[in-house]
């Protein structure tokens, strides 16, 4: 992405959220929807890439919404006071304006709740949602539209959490020659790749083991050969469908009000070369081992921390789940949803940390 000089204009569109939280930099598009194990087959085959095709999905049912508020309950005030931290982290660190870039969807409810911080403590911000594909990269078009906007220097990338660090390797490639740095912050990064976090605990994001009903009601992001051929932004679902079980605006006003004087008092986050490092190392030794003792092939198939082993079971077709304890109240959406599935569920000999939970997504026949 060499240059960022074009820009496009758009209607506002901020999917359930309200308007002055986010501006989703995304285009509302109808796909029809590939059931999950033809979508499995055509990405391990190569056939189609993961962004062209999308499942339907389902509301969570009722238990499972037990399990998603047992998990609000217990992480609710860590999640206010970590978000606390990275704004006056943010606020000490950026002299000038201050752009959040929330990758969709994870980053969306972190965007939103960061974007309130700031604005209490005194800060111009503004807040995008934008699209970032495996593989495909950031939306260079929404990117445009952004630093025609906003001063590049003030820009920072926001997410729940890292996996691998895949995405931060995507920011880094697509940003490559332009003016604005590749600069992620996240809530937890057990991998030890992101730029500002609050920790790098594998803890239960609340927010972590839900999809579009808490986060704006959009699905996660699409980009097809129509999508492409338009020059807009990526694509996405607006599942208005699934209004009903909505909880976005719940979820952010619950961490914002739990911040309450946390914000005024918090001590800015720091995240070290040297946390980094001692992240990694442990995290690549635990993806390469599960690699060599799976006879695994595809890095992709791969999906370590609590929430990206979670989004796995609801999205993909998975051989088996890692877990470090499975009486862990942390891990307890993930269990219910393995063992409501028939996923395999065991733990791995020697442990899987930084993580607490792996997933091992199933070879495709």
């Amino acid at each position: 992405m060499a240059t960022l000089a074009q820009s496009v204009e758009i209607t506002h569109f901020s999917g359930s959220y309200a308007a002055e939280d986010v501006e989703l930099l995304l285009q509302p598009t109808n796909v029809a929807p590939t059931d999950v194990a033809t979508k499995e087959k055509l990405i391990q085959t190569g056939k189609r890439h993961y962004s062209e095709m999308i499942s339907e999905e389902r509301a969570p049912d009722p238990a499972y919404v037990g399990v998603y508020e047992k998990a609000l309950d217990a992480g609710s005030k860590r999640m206010a006071n970590d978000l606390a931290r990275l704004a006056q982290a943010l606020s000490r660190e950026i002299a000038g304006d201050i752009t959040l870039v929330s990758l969709v969807r994870a980053g969306l409810p972190v965007g939103v709740v960061l974007k309130r911080a700031l604005k209490a403590l005194g800060r111009d911000v503004a807040h995008y949602g934008v699209s970032i594909i495996r593989d495909r990269g950031i939306d260079e078009q929404a990117m445009r539209h952004i630093t025609a906007r906003r001063d590049p220097a003030g820009v920072v990338f926001v997410d729940g959490w890292t996996g691998k660090g895949a995405i931060i390797g995507e920011l880094e490639k697509s940003l490559a020659g332009s003016d604005v740095l590749p600069r992620l912050v996240v809530v937890a990064d057990p991998c030890g790749r992101a730029w500002l976090s609050a920790s790098g605990d594998d803890w239960l994001i609340p927010s972590g083991i839900l999809g579009a009903t808490v986060s704006g009601l959009v699905s996660r992001s699409i980009l097809n050969d129509e999508i492409i051929a338009s020059g807009g932004f990526h694509g996405c679902l607006d599942l208005v469908s699934l209004s009903r079980h909505d909880v976005s605006r719940a979820f952010v006003d619950q961490i914002w009000a739990q911040m309450g004087l946390r914000l005024l008092h918090a001590e800015a986050a720091v995240w070290t070369d040297a946390d980094r490092a001692r992240h990694s190392a442990v995290a690549q030794a635990t993806v390469g081992r599960i690699v060599a003792d799976y006879s695994v092939s595809n890095l992709n198939r791969v999906k370590p921390g609590i929430a990206e082993a979670t989004r796995a079971v609801l999205r993909r077709m998975p051989e088996r789940v890692f877990i470090s304890d499975p009486f862990d109240p942390d891990l307890a959406a993930l269990v219910y949803l393995a063992t409501d599935r028939g996923v395999r569920l065991e733990t791995l000999h020697g442990g899987i940390a930084p993580y607490r939970a792996v997933t091992l997504i199933g070879k495709a026949s």
